[in-house]
């Protein structure tokens, strides 16, 4: 391939992402780049040492500021966006300044919108851009291609998604596995659904509902923001129902629902002996030095399920992942289906396997093929039909 990558952001998903880009994309470089250099060289050391070759190389870059990201992607063909998920359009617009193509990791439809907003600047200057390119919105969006693509009608889609300790500790059972900002924003914005062929905006923590799991018995299921990414507009008429929900631990969502019913992720300043806060600020700030010091390995269950017809029959597929931390490779199994799945998409890019300008996550690349190339890297798929 010959290609430079770029990866912004020297944290789990993006080493990840690096590491896949070295093991399957025979790049020229990846540059790995990071607020603070030393982040960027454990990163770098970390991929090279996994790969044996020294393939990726460290960079110091403020992602906020546009001369030292411009001077960042000076070499780039494609560039991973993997910092929290506010700063993407801001980014977006320096790359297409720069002539270079991007991904994101998302995780908030309206920010991925102003991205999307940018499609006739991208065409102008030749590259492209594919926000939400993740776990959830991402891959489990695959899903929902996949059965379009597979059957010939269809009628419902719902996805799942859940990443969890393997040896869960009450109250929250539950470990952090990317930016506490993104979790609360997940928690806390409304979600985006296809309701018999109408967009609704759905509250979050909201339709709870029990989820078996073969290998870890009775679950539950909620409603979070994000997972279906901009799929409700794209397949508005194609089909009746979209939706998705976060699979936790029976009692998980009744605890977060606490935090939001009263208060703690507010936005707006309050006074506390005699000082302005902002509770969302203080939350993650609590949550945060709390969640981390629970440390344990991680699990991650993805599901789709989708009904339709397929011959002139009545069918309901389901598609399953179950996948756990790799202990060859140290890497999670969050960052595994979010930093190979992001990595899917940037190789596709770099091999010219899409078109110009800002494109939607579903529609950019088949999910059957993006399924495949999962399975090629480990990742064990169930289909039932």
């Amino acid at each position: 391939m010959n290609k430079t990558f770029a990866v912004l952001g020297a944290g789990m998903q993006g080493t990840a992402a690096a590491y896949d880009i070295a093991k399957f994309a025979s790049p020229k470089k990846i540059i790995m780049g990071d607020h603070h250099i030393e982040n960027a060289k454990k990163s770098a050391w970390r991929v090279n040492d996994l790969v044996g070759s020294a393939l990726c190389e460290p960079a110091q870059v403020d992602a906020l500021d546009a001369k030292s990201l411009c001077k960042f992607l000076e070499e780039a063909d494609v560039l991973l966006s993997c910092v929290p998920y506010w700063m993407h359009p801001k980014i977006a617009k320096v790359a297409i300044n720069a002539e270079t193509n991007m991904i994101d990791l998302g995780g908030n439809t309206e920010i991925s919108m102003q991205t999307l907003k940018m499609d006739a600047d991208a065409k102008e200057a030749g590259v492209t851009l594919v926000p939400d390119c993740g776990l959830a919105p991402g891959l489990v969006n695959n899903f929902g291609t996949y059965f379009i693509e597979n059957m010939d009608t269809v009628d419902t889609i719902r996805l799942y998604c859940g990443v969890l300790p393997q040896h869960p500790q009450p109250p929250f059972n539950y470990k952090l596995t990317f930016n506490i900002e993104g979790l609360v924003a997940e928690y806390e914005d409304q979600a985006v659904t296809l309701t018999e062929n109408e967009i609704r905006l759905v509250d979050t923590l909201t339709e709870l509902e029990d989820l078996d799991v073969e290998q870890l018995g009775k679950m539950e299921a909620f409603v979070t923001s994000g997972g279906t990414s901009t799929a409700p507009y794209t397949f508005q008429g194609k089909v009746k129902n979209y939706a998705y929900k976060t699979i936790r631990f029976p009692g998980h969502c009744r605890l977060m629902k606490i935090f939001k019913d009263f208060g703690f992720w507010g936005v707006d300043e309050i006074e506390v002996e005699g000082k302005s806060i902002r509770p969302r600020e203080v939350w993650h700030k609590l949550m945060q030095h709390a969640l981390s010091k629970f440390v344990d390995t991680d699990m991650a269950v993805v599901r789709g399920v989708g009904t339709g017809k397929k011959d002139g029959k009545d069918v309901r597929w389901q598609i399953d992942i179950f996948d756990k931390e790799d202990e060859v490779s140290g890497f999670t199994s969050m960052e595994r289906l979010t930093g190979f799945t992001a990595a899917i998409y940037a190789i596709e890019i770099a091999n010219d396997g899409m078109q110009k300008g800002c494109l939607h996550y579903e529609t950019a690349m088949p999910g059957t093929k993006v399924l495949q190339e999962l399975a090629k890297r480990g990742v064990e798929i169930k289909y039932a039909k």
